[in-house]
């Protein structure tokens, strides 16, 4: 592995603790109200309001513990495989004399496959991590069925083998490709563009701006792929529950099914919570990955 990967590794990480530890509280807020029955919030502030009563407000940060280490992990793997695709398109760039100084200015179409490379990478990772963490922010604080991270993947494990903590992956690879590719596409775009209206580098654009970038590169992400966040959800906490049953039998049954329960408003369920967090979480990661490359690469 080379040094740029390991440099890219460890920015990465910087970027994904920030994310967690900024965006936790909304998250889960979203994952109960994807997660429920129709009619069992009136809103997010009702949802929040009832964990908060109900459970306290260490219940805003349940299940923190797995994508702290897990998601570190996915937003480290996220940014390395971006950056080494960058460093790839920049060197064909370079020998075709376009891409500007070192062929960095990479195209459009570029930095999507970049970025869908980058999501789909993050996706063996993502997904087994993704699928604990919300089984733990659902679970009931009375009558909890896991007692933890590892315990959750223990029973699962024994339970239905590998496949159940794969459980929705395919509708999470779709999630990550897309979502990815919207994601660095615009946040890569915008830091093009002030470098080109400044005549700056990288490294001297601000950190607020860094911050508004990221912000702005979230709302891309969520804006292709809630439906698709939505119906993971779903796959990933369905079946698993004796007194419940399996409810849907693949990913498009599950679509089927919602809409036809539940209407297309189900869709969108959770959303506040998501556009609410996402410019401080995306910003915050973007923030860790910027500043942390620029002491690494110092």
């Amino acid at each position: 592995m080379s040094t740029n990967t390991i440099k890219d590794l460890t920015a990465g990480t910087a970027g994904g603790i920030a994310q967690v530890l900024v965006g936790q509280p909304f998250d889960i807020v979203k994952v109960r109200m994807q997660t429920s029955a129709k009619g069992t919030y009136k809103g997010m502030l009702h949802c929040a309001g009832g964990i908060l009563k109900n459970e306290g407000p260490l219940a805003f940060y349940k299940g923190t513990l797995t994508p702290l280490l897990g998601i570190g992990v996915c937003v480290s793997i996220q940014f390395g495989a971006l950056e080494y695709a960058k460093r790839v398109f920049a060197a064909q760039n370079l020998a075709n004399g376009e891409g500007g100084e070192g062929g960095r200015m990479l195209g459009g179409g570029q930095l999507i496959a970049a970025g869908v490379g980058a999501g789909l990478a993050n996706g063996f990772v993502s997904g087994p991590v993704e699928h604990i963490r919300i089984r733990l922010q659902t679970q009931s604080n009375t009558n909890p069925l896991y007692g933890g991270p590892l315990d959750a993947i223990k029973k699962i494990y024994s339970q239905h083998g590998i496949s159940g903590l794969f459980k929705g992956q395919c509708v999470t690879f779709l999630r990550e490709a897309t979502g990815y590719g919207a994601y660095f596409l615009v946040y890569e775009k915008l830091i093009q563009r002030e470098m080109i209206q400044k005549g700056i580098r990288r490294d001297q654009i601000s950190p607020m701006n860094a911050i508004l970038y990221g912000a702005a590169a979230g709302y891309g992400l969520w804006a292709v792929i809630y439906p698709i966040d939505m119906i993971k959800s779903r796959m990933q906490t369905d079946g698993f529950s004796p007194s419940t049953g399996q409810k849907y039998a693949s990913a498009r049954d599950c679509v089927r099914k919602v809409w036809r329960t539940e209407g297309i408003g189900a869709f969108t369920r959770g959303l506040g919570p998501t556009i609410i967090r996402s410019p401080f979480a995306n910003g915050a990661t973007f923030l860790g990955f910027e500043m942390a490359s620029r002491v690494l690469y110092s």
